[in-house]
């Protein structure tokens, strides 16, 4: 591999790892690993507290990209405030679903989540795995919103908690 590749991602930057969410890179590093030398982006992850470590030639490759724009933010946003369209499979098939719009790092698509599976005050309670995935799909959507908007996770959560909570007043 070549140095003077110009790397797409750059130290203290944030990106989103599609099976984690929104990480900062920490550093570039090299490493040894089977006798070849792989360059490797570190990103942490501050609030699972966990370090990946992404070979940059794969970074593309396995879906990691920079964070939303302000655009597809607003997007999201116009997702929330849709209707919840829930199909009527079994829940397994469904679940699974969810799950993978929640790892592909589709911003548009983990809306599409936290809007279908949103419950209010007077609907019936969700099971179990309902509500893993639908926080886990609402933690996701947060963390990128707060990280575009500056890192105000608590003031995100708001906002996305108010446009779910207008959509069921309209």
């Amino acid at each position: 591999m070549t140095k003077s590749k110009k790397l797409e991602f750059r130290p203290d930057e944030y990106v989103v790892y599609p099976a984690h969410g929104v990480g900062q890179i920490i550093s570039v590093e090299e490493q040894e690993v089977a006798g070849f030398a792989l360059e490797l982006f570190v990103i942490t992850f501050e609030k699972d507290k966990m370090t990946l470590r992404v070979p940059t030639n794969k970074a593309v490759e396995v879906g990691m990209r920079s964070l939303s724009s302000p655009d597809v933010i607003n997007q999201a946003m116009k997702t929330l405030k849709g209707k919840a369209k829930v199909k009527r499979a079994m829940w397994s098939r469904r679940a699974q679903e969810y799950e993978q719009k929640i790892n592909s790092g589709d911003l548009i698509a983990i809306a599409e989540v936290v809007r279908d599976l949103h419950r209010t005050d007077d609907q019936r309670e969700q099971s179990y795995s309902e509500r893993q995935l639908y926080e886990a799909a609402l933690e996701r959507l947060t963390r990128e919103v707060a990280a575009v908007a500056g890192g105000d996770e608590i003031l995100a959560a708001k906002q996305v908690g108010d446009v779910l909570t207008s959509r069921v007043a309209a």
